[in-house]
């Protein structure tokens, strides 16, 4: 447990956001642009954003004041001079950071004439101020990932966790797989992190430091986690179906843990394989996608499926199995094979088996 919390501390640190061109292998034209202009024009250039004043009542008016607020601002290297439309109430201002579009420090810019410069001055001239153009649009989009990702966590989580106790009976069992999915997703995160963002071994990928991608942690986390709990099920479901017939908790697991280890590791090898097959791209994307990908599955198979798992259930004992009463007449019966099964306790003194 400490060695994956160890290789996923780096998460902590993540910052989600969109790569721009100096990301891109210098091969690109696309590159080797984007570092002349950089270089001729500051970085900012490769993303300028847009100040919209829409006048209502009056036509254009304190555009200059505005303009002057905005040049002052920390973190803006020039604003062009005012556009206004021919009948005076729209104007536009063209703003360029110091700092590149995928820079912490612009997205910093971006809020702070939000929040505090144009609210400052534009009512007092009659506008309305709206900072706009691809850079600000890339920022709304990486916040509003940032602020729904605890839900998406929360809903995928959840319903997990009461689909595992419905068909394992168990409140410990549903709550250890969501907690080890967690372990082996955060690793994976920590992982890119330290590769994508610290650019630790970056030069050996061909890759340079820069934001997580946006939609990564979402895209992440669906795949991941579909893919652990669907070797949390095998295991689990072997496990569970000896110990229905033996009662015996220790031998369960050592029997169920070498009916599928085998089989979950070779499944997990053959993925691991493909995902790094992705590193040999060009795109930093796909090189992203597939270290993610390849570490998580290769965590969740070997520490968290054939060591923590099983090491846990061995301690937990026959508290792996515990339901309350309560909860268990409210949950519905499903069971993964045949029709249904009758707990050890009840087979051993005597009562029907039910459908096994």
């Amino acid at each position: 447990v400490i060695f994956l919390l160890l290789i996923g501390s780096p998460v902590l640190a993540m910052r989600v956001g969109f790569t721009d061109a100096g990301n891109n292998d210098e091969k690109f034209h696309t590159r080797r642009a984007y570092d002349l202009l950089s270089k001729g024009f500051g970085p900012g250039f490769n993303g300028p954003f847009a100040i919209v004043l829409d006048y209502e009542t009056s036509k254009a008016t304190g555009v200059e004041a505005i303009s002057d607020a905005v040049a002052k601002t920390p973190g803006v290297a020039s604003v062009l001079a005012p556009v206004v439309s021919p009948d005076g109430t729209t104007a536009i201002l063209t703003v360029f950071a110091t700092t590149s579009p995928q820079s912490a420090k612009t997205t910093d810019v971006v809020h702070r004439l939000r929040d505090d410069v144009l609210p400052a001055v534009a009512p007092g001239a009659g506008a309305t101020a709206y900072v706009a153009g691809g850079t600000a649009t890339t920022i709304d989009i990486q916040d509003k990932i940032a602020q729904r990702l605890p839900f998406l966590f929360i809903g995928v989580i959840g319903l997990s966790f009461l689909l595992l106790m419905a068909v394992f009976r168990s409140v410990l069992v549903a709550l250890k797989a969501a907690l080890m999915n967690l372990l082996s997703i955060g690793a994976a995160y920590g992982v890119v992190v330290a590769v994508f963002q610290w650019g630790w071994g970056g030069n050996l990928l061909g890759v340079e430091k820069g934001p997580i991608e946006a939609f990564m942690p979402m895209m992440f986390f669906a795949i991941l986690f579909g893919l652990s709990m669907d070797y949390e099920v095998f295991l689990i479901s072997r496990i569970r179906e000896i110990y229905v017939r033996t009662g015996d908790n220790g031998s369960a697991v050592a029997e169920g843990l070498a009916a599928t280890a085998r089989v979950i590791t070779a499944a997990a090898a053959i993925m691991v394989a493909v995902f790094l097959a992705f590193v040999l791209g060009d795109d930093r994307v796909v090189k992203m996608v597939g270290i993610g990908l390849a570490t998580a599955i290769f965590v969740d198979a070997t520490v968290v499926r054939l060591v923590l798992v099983p090491a846990t259930m061995e301690l937990l004992g026959k508290a792996n199995w515990w339901m309350p009463k309560w909860l268990d007449r409210i949950l519905p019966e499903l069971h993964i094979d045949g029709d249904g099964e009758a707990s050890p306790e009840a087979r051993f003194a005597g009562s029907p088996a039910g459908g096994q």
